[in-house]
């Protein structure tokens, strides 16, 4: 017996649980970023204050203007105070918040031009080194930062709603 005719269209029963899913991501998927790179600046920074930093050394040569436990302090209490206020979402918080959250990115950046021989295998920048790695996961932190930053226009209805 051959059946003819009868077709089950996969796109029709992926479609339900496909809404839902991008429903539940839509409506988290934001807050958890925005709480996830809090945490990674809390860590991140709470280990420079407490000079437990793998990165201690890049960040001492690359604020070199300050002394060494100064650099420490200074960078590890911005992102320490960057991961805090990532954890409110009142507009004012969240807009002073990324604009430090920018001016740090920024400044880890300036590994590539005042340590290029720390950030490049043989000044090739395809070639990154393990500190130049680090340098470049920022990217990710930029764009999580965009996504933030669309966020503060939104109604504090909703913001409080979805904490």
């Amino acid at each position: 017996m051959v059946v003819r005719n009868v077709r089950i269209r996969f796109g029709s029963l992926a479609d339900r649980p496909d809404q839902m899913l991008v429903g539940l991501m839509s409506a988290y998927g934001t807050h958890l970023l925005r709480w996830a790179i809090a945490i990674l600046y809390l860590w991140f920074g709470s280990l420079k204050l407490i000079d437990a930093s793998p990165a201690t050394e890049l960040v001492v040569r690359t604020v070199f203007w300050l002394p060494p436990r100064m650099a420490l302090v200074f960078i590890g209490s911005w992102e320490v105070l960057i991961g805090a206020g990532l954890l409110f979402t009142h507009p004012l918080v969240l807009r002073a918040t990324l604009f430090l959250l920018w001016l740090q990115i920024a400044g880890t950046f300036q590994v590539f031009f005042l340590l290029p021989q720390a950030a490049l295998q043989g000044g090739n920048p395809l070639l990154p080194t393990l500190e130049g790695q680090y340098a470049i996961k920022n990217l990710v932190l930029i764009a999580g930062g965009l996504v933030i930053g669309s966020t503060v226009r939104r109604g504090t209805k909703e913001s409080r709603r979805l904490i």
